[in-house]
């Protein structure tokens, strides 16, 4: 058992995301590295200021620029769009780890009667014409889809991309074209069988991934587990009692936290490096509503004393805060949060307010840091001008 203190804990999360002191994950092949580290990145459509998949990888690649996520999924096809922890990114060499999700697709889901009828026409049409998005192949009556109705061209489209027929070729804006999973991925990937066709092992696999992903977790529910679909509890425990046992992964135990929390076991030496005294460089970045490093926002807020909603999805009157909110990270402290909205046709980057933590103190070097950040934040947006209309809070 490892015992830490909250200050120790939150510099190994951090220095395990590459969020303390110097950037160690660097350019086009960084984008890589970090989305083999985590196993994906949760994807949101929703453009403010950057959308999430975005917004993660600009706090931790210096210099990062939108454009080399769209290249490694669309033109080198080394990352590929599909469900993990619900849409994600990921590396294309995990395509074989859920082929089981995709054989429960074949098996069911909604409207299927309708959708079978014209699968092999659809697939034929893609075949024929190359990709295509849903305004593409007509039908255009109303179906029962998992959100709302939807017209049944979305729907088969849908459903061939859950199944693995088809992948996400490329986007316009919010406009999906898909082509088939053949001309995208290698055939021995397409070919490859399920590393871990028992249940309770690929159950295994997917708990070290999320652990992985967040930096430390614990054995009970969490949003960290979402879109596992076999994780009941009586399962997640033999999972995390034999990982136990492999030495896969290690309980921890966090000053003022009861429940023990849960590191690989490969992530050993950062406990060392946390536990020397050392003095890492002040960063200060914006962090993503839906970042790997908040996936457990119970964890966050027992670690980093820092409780954090998003509050898209709450009524404007009931907000505390606003529509799009990001987590301001200083040094090893979540320190405030931040509205900022990318006025894309003035090319303006508009900072709404900042509120700060109630303990936080500021001093220049502080104010001086967050500046910079959005400066930085500015240019990953590509904003001419940084419109403050803040009063720090």
């Amino acid at each position: 058992m490892i015992a830490l203190s909250k200050q120790q804990a939150r510099r190994f999360m951090l220095i395990k995301h590459g969020l303390l002191g110097e950037h160690h994950f660097k350019g086009k092949d960084g984008i890589l590295d970090f989305v083999r580290q985590v196993g994906c990145i949760q994807f949101d459509p929703i453009d403010v200021c950057g959308k999430n998949a975005e917004l993660v990888l600009q706090s931790r690649i210096k210099g990062f620029e939108k454009k080399w996520l769209y290249n490694q999924l669309y033109e080198e096809r080394e990352l590929i769009d599909y469900f993990d922890k619900n849409l994600a990114i990921m590396h294309v060499s995990d395509w074989p780890y859920f082929n089981r999700y995709r054989d429960a697709y074949k098996m069911g889901g909604r409207s299927r009667v309708e959708i079978d009828a014209v699968c092999d026409e659809v697939l034929q049409m893609i075949e024929e014409k190359g990709p295509l998005s849903s305004s593409d192949i007509g039908y255009n009556h109303k179906v029962d889809w998992y959100w709302s109705d939807t017209k049944l061209s979305r729907a088969v489209l849908e459903t061939l991309y859950f199944r693995g027929d088809l992948v996400v070729h490329h986007k316009n804006g919010t406009n999906k074209y898909y082509d088939l999973s053949s001309r995208c991925i290698k055939s021995s990937l397409l070919e490859s069988a399920d590393p871990f066709p028992d249940e309770i092992e690929h159950i295994k696999w997917r708990i070290l991934r999320r652990i992985g992903a967040v930096g430390m977790l614990w054995n009970k529910p969490s949003d960290a587990w979402l879109n596992i679909w076999e994780l009941k509890a009586g399962k997640r425990n033999q999972a995390f009692e034999e990982l136990i046992d492999e030495n896969k992964i290690i309980p921890v135990m966090v000053e003022s936290i009861k429940e023990p929390l849960y590191i690989l076991t490969e992530d050993q030496p950062i406990i060392i490096k946390v536990k020397d005294e050392f003095k890492e460089k002040l960063r200060c970045e914006l962090l993503a509503p839906l970042d790997n490093f908040l996936w457990d926002r119970k964890i966050i807020q027992a670690v980093f004393d820092f409780k954090y909603k998003w509050e898209i999805y709450t009524p404007e009157a009931q907000r505390q805060y606003g529509y799009y909110v990001l987590p301001i990270l200083y040094g090893d402290q979540l320190i405030g949060r931040t509205e900022v909205v990318n006025q894309r046709k003035t090319k303006e980057l508009i900072v709404k307010n900042i509120w700060l933590e109630e303990n936080i103190k500021t001093n220049k070097k502080m104010m001086t840091a967050i500046d910079k950040c959005f400066e930085r934040f500015s240019k990953f947006n590509g904003c001419e001008k940084i419109i403050r209309l803040d009063t720090i809070m």
